[in-house]
């Protein structure tokens, strides 16, 4: 169990999330590409936490979820064009008998700027995303749980993410991993954030 905190933590902080990403191209949900890069969103952090924890020996599988994001930046929502998320990736770790969800999408300084506790993780429960950030407001809201998969269906994701978000997968040069953070706080100072 120790492992796969510490695990946890490695993937939550040492990689920053970013939603900017190419999401054209198949790298940008490999494991192997996140962990070279540095920086990736939900999908490819999950990826590389189950990859990392089956190096280790733990066995480990990526899970999806739909979910509402109420503190999403106005340009992200722009390009979105929602506040829905499909196919948020989170990681399932068996451990002690049973399976523990961990959600390491969102590094300690990201929920600084937005305002937000980061997750913890501590191997017996579920790291789940908070319904709302330190400020009492809307934070995270699960809509619909995909359950598990073995393997990242990049196929499917792309797809349903071509669908739902024309103009974030039109895009094409991804922008620098530290821009949402920065896009966070500025949000966050101004009250742009509901």
């Amino acid at each position: 169990m120790t492992r796969a905190v510490r695990l946890y933590y490695a993937v939550r902080d040492g990689i920053v999330y970013t939603p900017y990403c190419d999401f054209r191209s198949r790298e940008t949900f490999r494991a192997s590409a996140c962990l070279a890069r540095g920086s990736g969103f939900c999908v490819a952090k999950a990826a590389l936490l189950a990859a990392a924890a089956r190096a280790a020996g733990i066995p480990a599988r990526v899970g999806f979820a739909d979910v509402r994001n109420h503190l999403t930046t106005p340009k992200l929502r722009r390009l979105m064009g929602s506040d829905t998320f499909y196919y948020h990736g989170y990681t399932e770790f068996y451990l002690d008998g049973r399976w523990v969800k961990a959600t390491p999408a969102f590094d300690r300084r990201l929920c600084e700027k937005f305002g937000v506790r980061p997750l913890e993780f501590n191997g017996r429960e579920d790291s789940l995303f908070h319904p709302f950030d330190v400020a009492g407001r809307r934070h995270m809201e699960y809509i619909h749980d995909h359950g598990p998969s073995t393997d990242v269906p990049v196929d499917l994701i792309l797809e349903i993410f071509q669908h739902h978000y024309p103009n974030l997968t039109a895009e094409h040069a991804p922008a620098p991993a530290t821009q949402f953070g920065a896009e966070a706080l500025e949000s966050r100072t101004r009250g742009d954030a509901p």
